[in-house]
């Protein structure tokens, strides 16, 4: 996937108008200043007034729809041994404890609970590129919901969640925790932090990743992924950690209109160009090369072995993510 000139972009305010309070740490292997998430300060009103409405307009589908969902597809480590008991009628009959049956003189069965314990990192672009939407939405506020949902997802299954922002570097990260205040903790500072970075380094993230993370992890990477050299990070995160690609697309990033005259900025470069909309030779070009980079890019997703999500700025991201979610679950949950 490579940075287009050509590809239709604006480059509106964001929708994030506080800063989050922030503190220098990251983790000893990276090297890449960081800044870690305190709660210290202020955070602006207008800030937590998003937060808010994000959580009121979540939180039924994630009780409704995700929560039963995401339980199904993301299992434990593992089983725990909780207590033996006595034998019922439909019990598996592996399950019987031979010893305690002996002793007892009728059947005991042994019962197992799911070890859960997940971690679910939140890895979120939030280059220039994100900032960009022609329909309903910026692909940065969609990016900012869909993140609220799967943190509160994580969290209703007693998960451990953390995020990254990264652009062209890593810039910000929330150490994975659990409850309800942390999750909101995280879609804050998704909502408030401001970028120092305007381009999109996705391999850079995926290195500090790959060192942040010592266990097992459910990565959720959200970007557009117009982004150069990122199979070798991708396929080394892959290996050791369950990485689940979000793509956001906006209409007129796969079709041009037919608006005459056109001068396009890319909002991460900053680079202008001027063109003839009105040419059906040019729309097609246009078309053809966006349609090249997403077959590029779907079938480097599945070389890795990784599942991807995309979801648009035009229409609703409830169908992708209940689509990825019986997918994964039909085929047994999750990619090993």
């Amino acid at each position: 996937m490579r940075k287009s000139g050509t590809r239709a972009r604006r480059q509106p305010e964001s929708s994030a108008t506080g800063r989050a309070s922030t503190a220098d740490a990251a983790p000893p292997a990276a090297q890449t200043r960081v800044r870690t998430a305190r709660s210290s300060r202020a955070v602006p009103p207008e800030v937590l007034r998003q937060v808010k409405l994000l959580e009121i307009r979540t939180r039924g589908l994630v009780n409704s729809l995700f929560t039963c969902e995401y339980h199904s597809v993301f299992k434990g480590q593992g089983m725990e041994f909780a207590e033996v008991r006595e034998y019922q009628p439909g019990d598996e009959v592996r399950t019987i404890d031979w010893n305690v049956t002996a002793r007892m003189g009728h059947p005991y069965v042994k019962r197992y609970i799911e070890e859960r314990e997940l971690t679910v990192m939140l890895a979120i672009d939030l280059s220039g590129s994100e900032r960009f939407g022609t329909q309903s939405r910026f692909k940065s506020e969609l990016a900012s919901e869909l993140s609220a949902v799967l943190a509160m997802s994580a969290i209703r299954n007693n998960d451990r969640v953390g995020a990254l922002l990264f652009t062209d570097r890593p810039e910000h990260v929330i150490p994975p925790g659990k409850g309800r205040r942390h999750a909101l903790r995280v879609v804050r500072d998704v909502l408030a932090f401001e970028p120092v970075g305007r381009k999109t380094d996705i391999a850079e993230a995926a290195d500090y990743l790959a060192k942040m993370l010592s266990h097992h992890a459910i990565i959720f990477l959200i970007s557009d992924f117009i982004a150069p050299d990122i199979e070798r990070p991708l396929k080394l995160l892959a290996q050791r950690h369950d990485v689940v690609a979000v793509t956001m697309e906006d209409p007129r990033e796969i079709s041009l209109p037919n608006i005459g005259l056109a001068r396009f900025v890319d909002p991460e470069s900053g680079a202008t160009v001027t063109v003839d909309t009105s040419d059906d030779g040019v729309r097609k070009a246009f078309e053809d090369m966006a349609g090249a980079e997403r077959a590029e890019r779907r079938h480097l997703f599945r070389r890795l072995a990784i599942d991807e999500i995309v979801v648009r700025t035009d229409t609703s991201y409830i169908e992708p993510l209940l689509k990825f979610f019986r997918a994964r679950e039909t085929r047994g949950g999750r990619r090993r």
